[in-house]
């Protein structure tokens, strides 16, 4: 970690292990720097991600996200088949009066994170969801927003206030949930799924991530062997790295996560985080022979398995899967935690999720969700308990899968007009509200980074594959098709075009 790097043109660097500063901020403040201070000039190249991971001794994702935020920033722009470089035209705030402020900005930060723990230091250098910048045209994972059902949500809403709450849905709530909510949640994933559970064993969450994050605390100790799927959902990996357990990544081909290399790499894993349904960010289904032998694996290692569903509710050809505990003879589904959120289905905005605990380990779970951060806001859950058992829930999925099967049809139409020559997106997804675009024209996995700086300076969010690989990694993008609107997604695809031709 301490191997010093030569920097051309702008003097030496180092990363500093006694740094709070994750190391990714440690190498984006100082290009930053070198832009602000004039010693990285315009047209000026920056080193290719892999060679300067190398010399600087760190992983090269921690290079890639810090090229990433640059690029997000302005301070940086990819250019096609040739790297990274200092644009030409600087943002505004990059005029000199501005420069004091953001290099004693970063410094009062640098000097703020000196004083957390080693346990603290190695939190805030794992990787988050972003936030949106822009419009957010093409953005994976983010649903219909200009879809969702204001004025039901409102008419409810009111409908709770003029009721003049309980206290005890204005004040300290049962950690586990709302009861009537988490009863409605049973009842639609037996309907919906054929999954057998009841109110008792759903505790509600802020949201996927939250509930692998407490599935980690809960069923690991530091150092525990975790299965995570490679390429991944890069966030849940954060959460499970936040609980100290130990990631393994195992491939995932065509029929998903592959169980015979999960048991040579790691077959003493206290725990494996799938995606059966719809893998993030692949889009391929767990074949029936894979889902089959994860179970009898986890049976016999005495292991468990976290299942996220985020996709679950959006296919577009037959009746959603049934998940892994519906599967499995009861010993084996025991060691199944069910993960759920509304984040797709209705907004990320809400914040609530569910999780579907082992019987034994319901309390546990509710438990352990007190402990952090106490309950999801219950005039929400009261809300959102309504809205599905008055029939609201059914009615807008039903609704929702019709709109995002066009919207993923004019997705595809402009694939086909504007980008057949430099995009590969293979055969339509049958579920979910994204799709993997692999570039035609790929020398490097670099290049999806490249391509992805390019189109987020047009208004795109349409984030690079390579990143969520743990090991190996190849060059593509993910591309969503959920959030934006089929009168603007020709025009979306053309700008993508773009990017990538330069």
């Amino acid at each position: 970690m301490n191997k010093r790097a030569t920097l051309p043109v702008w003097g030496t660097f180092i990363v500093d292990p006694a740094s709070a500063l994750p190391f990714q901020e440690q190498i984006a403040s100082h290009l930053r720097n070198a832009v602000l201070r004039g010693h990285l000039r315009p047209g000026a190249r920056l080193p290719p991600s892999r060679s300067f991971a190398a010399e600087l001794g760190v992983s090269r994702q921690t290079v890639v996200l810090a090229y990433d935020r640059l690029v997000a920033e302005g301070y940086a722009q990819g250019r096609r088949g040739s790297g990274i470089y200092v644009p030409d035209v600087l943002p505004e705030d990059l005029a000199p009066p501005a420069i004091g402020r953001e290099v004693s900005e970063t410094a009062a930060r640098d000097d703020a994170y000196r004083g957390l723990s080693r346990r603290g230091s190695g939190l805030v250098k794992l990787p988050i969801t972003p936030v949106p910048r822009g419009p957010g045209l093409l953005a994976p994972g983010t649903p219909a927003l200009d879809a969702f059902p204001y004025d039901t949500w409102a008419r409810l809403s009111a409908r709770f206030w003029r009721s003049r709450p309980s206290i005890d849905q204005l004040g300290y709530a049962d950690p586990a949930g709302f009861l009537p909510l988490r009863a409605a949640i049973a009842e639609h994933l037996g309907a919906t799924r054929g999954l057998p559970c009841g109110a008792d064993d759903v505790v509600i969450t802020s949201g996927s991530q939250h509930a692998i994050e407490l599935a980690a605390r809960l069923l690991t100790d530091p150092g525990d062997a975790v299965w995570v799927e490679n390429p991944g959902f890069i966030a849940g990996h954060s959460a499970i790295e936040s609980a100290g357990a130990r990631i393994v990544p195992v491939p995932v081909d065509m029929e998903g996560l592959d169980v015979n290399a999960g048991m040579r790499l790691a077959g003493e894993a206290r725990l494996a985080v799938v995606t059966p349904s719809h893998q993030y960010p692949l889009g391929v289904t767990m074949s029936l022979r894979r889902r089959l032998a994860l179970l009898d694996w986890a049976e016999q290692a005495s292991a468990w398995i976290v299942e996220d569903d985020c996709d679950g509710d959006y296919r577009y050809a037959g009746r959603p899967l049934q998940p892994l505990r519906a599967l499995a003879r009861q010993s084996a589904a025991n060691r199944v935690v069910y993960v759920g959120t509304f984040a797709k289905v209705l907004a990320p905005g809400l914040r609530l999720g569910f999780l579907i605990a082992p019987p034994s380990l319901a309390g546990a779970f509710a438990h352990a969700r007190g402990l952090v951060d106490r309950q999801s806001p219950p005039p929400l859950q009261v809300v959102l308990a309504e809205f599905i058992g008055e029939g609201h829930f059914a009615t807008h999925l039903r609704r929702m899968r019709m709109l995002y099967a066009e919207r993923r049809d004019a997705l595809l139409t402009a694939l086909e007009r504007h980008c057949p020559d430099v995009l590969d997106w293979g055969t339509a997804p049958n579920a979910g509200l994204h799709l993997v675009a692999r570039l035609r024209d790929a020398d490097t996995p670099d290049v999806d980074l490249t391509v992805w700086g390019a189109a987020a300076a047009l208004g795109l969010q349409t984030p690079p594959l390579s990143p969520h690989f743990r090991t190996g990694g190849e060059a593509g993008l993910v591309i969503g098709f959920g959030a934006t609107r089929p009168d603007n997604m020709s025009g979306a695809v053309r700008r993508l075009r773009r990017a990538i031709r330069g």
